[in-house]
């Protein structure tokens, strides 16, 4: 790799290390090519990117960043895997790692908080940013639609009566 090159993707990782809110960092060794390009698009699909970059190059990306603490992990072949979704890299890097055992998860960091095994493996049961907006959408709509009904409860109530009291003096 050319010094400009390294100048590059030292620069790529300082930004990617200074937006990003969640990292995670796993060993890929023995995994094929197929399954890293299905590892990329599941990570693409979910809002997350995966990145395998040399150590000492991420070791010199991470200095003064909030995530620092994972340039311990560091060793062997790792990728990195980073998403501004605090559970999009976590979930997708987690379920990939059950389903092929040689992808090793290490461990991460979630801001200045370092994540171990456990830590990403806990993040990563969380419900996503999507799907707790959802929620709460959902329950926000969910008074006024009670309100709603209350309101035009009295009146159904009301016509009810009188359409009874109608039978009743229509029948006799």
């Amino acid at each position: 790799m050319e010094r400009a090159a390294k100048r590059e993707l030292v620069s790529t990782l300082n930004d990617v290390f200074s937006t990003t809110s969640v990292v995670v960092v796993a060993h890929y060794a023995g995994l094929t090519v197929a399954d890293m390009q299905k590892l990329r698009a599941q990570m693409k699909q979910a809002g997350a990117t995966v990145k395998v970059a040399k150590n000492s190059l991420a070791k010199i990306a991470l200095e003064g960043k909030d995530v620092a603490s994972i340039s311990g992990l560091m060793k062997g072949p790792t990728l990195i895997a980073y998403s501004s979704d605090p559970v999009a890299a976590p979930k997708v890097a987690v379920d990939f790692a059950k389903a092929n055992e040689k992808l090793v998860i290490l461990g991460g960091a979630m801001g200045t908080t370092a994540l171990n095994v456990d830590g990403v493996k806990a993040l990563a049961t969380l419900p996503s940013l999507d799907e707790l907006r959802g929620k709460l959408v959902g329950l926000i709509q969910a008074p006024a639609t009670k309100i709603a009904q209350l309101s035009t409860a009295p009146a159904a109530k009301l016509a009810r009566v009188f359409g009874a009291y109608a039978k009743t003096g229509e029948a006799a």
